[in-house]
């Protein structure tokens, strides 16, 4: 791909979208949003995938389609309803799209996915060629990048993004933790053994337009940083990039008496995934600890 290429964006107000959006444009590519809304401007495209309405004809000319959509896991208590949310905001969108860019013939889709994939894997490191699990989580991400098939086999390079928890200055996350643990509120979760993997948000968007250039990148590729840690030892990092102890422990009976189902699956389990796609495709990381990602994620706002 070239720097003017054609770059087309679902999920583009979000955290992640609005920073690939931002670095997109600074490389001279055209972005192309797609939007829910009547659209307000020429760089963006109405979409409708609750009904199944979008016309291929406005992928025509793309180079390159960025799946992102999909609420917020730890938006709120896990309900039936809500995690029926959880799978209608990912699998009928992605479907959809899938379909548009196989009729358009856009040559590649990085469509987002999770490293939930992999279910609670204790301390055993797992990479792209791992199995998936058995939980909720598992579950929706394997369906979700299923969801992809048509442009697969329509012959567009389709990447799956299994994206962990995201350092960023603003938003995300930290945007939750970092007031608690500025006050000496932060604390271990359960026994805190359980690891979390992370990356940075400028590594994050780096690795989107480097999946996006790099033609041999194809199937799931863990966006992760290159080291995963416990939680205990997140935890401890965090209170040190605040300059506050981490003293205190939330009990994991009283996470799943406060947020349910999602405290196993989203709190207290997690994956060990290392991003071995990425690194054997050549790709450099920016931070390459979690210290480095919290020091950049506490530095000011995400430019």
């Amino acid at each position: 791909m070239t720097s003017d290429s054609v770059v087309a964006v679902a999920g583009s107000s979000g955290l992640i979208g609005t920073a690939l959006v931002s670095a997109l444009r600074a490389t001279d590519h055209r972005v192309l949003r797609i939007v829910r809304r009547a659209p307000s401007s020429a760089d963006e495209v109405y979409w409708n995938p609750d009904n199944g309405e979008f016309d291929p004809e406005a992928l025509y000319g793309v180079d390159a389609v960025v799946n992102l959509c999909g609420v917020n896991i730890g938006e709120k208590r896990w309900s039936g309803a809500f995690k029926q949310s959880l799978r209608d905001s990912r699998i009928g969108p992605t479907e959809v799209l899938a379909g548009a860019v196989a009729d358009a013939g856009v040559p590649v889709l990085v469509n987002a996915s999770a490293v939930g994939y992999y279910g609670d894997t204790g301390s055993h490191p797992v990479d792209e060629s791992a199995g998936p699990g058995h939980n909720f989580l598992a579950r929706l991400a394997v369906d979700w990048e299923a969801a992809t098939t048509a442009a697969a086999r329509a012959g567009t390079r389709v990447v799956l993004a299994r994206t962990g928890l995201v350092m960023a200055r603003s938003g995300g996350a930290l945007s939750r933790l970092k007031p608690l643990f500025s006050l000496g509120l932060g604390a271990r979760l359960g026994n805190g053994r359980q690891y979390m993997p992370w990356i940075s948000l400028e590594d994050q968007v780096r690795a989107l337009l480097f999946a996006i250039r790099q033609d041999d990148l194809a199937g799931p590729v863990n966006f992760t940083g290159p080291a995963p840690v416990t939680n205990a030892e997140f935890t401890t990092t965090l209170g040190r990039a605040v300059n506050r102890p981490t003293p205190m422990v939330v009990p994991g009976f009283a996470l799943r008496a406060v947020l349910g189902e999602f405290a196993d699956e989203g709190l207290l389990g997690g994956q060990r995934a290392i991003p071995a796609a990425l690194e054997r495709a050549g790709f450099h990381f920016h931070h390459n600890t979690i210290g480095e990602a919290l020091a950049y994620a506490t530095a000011g706002t995400d430019d």
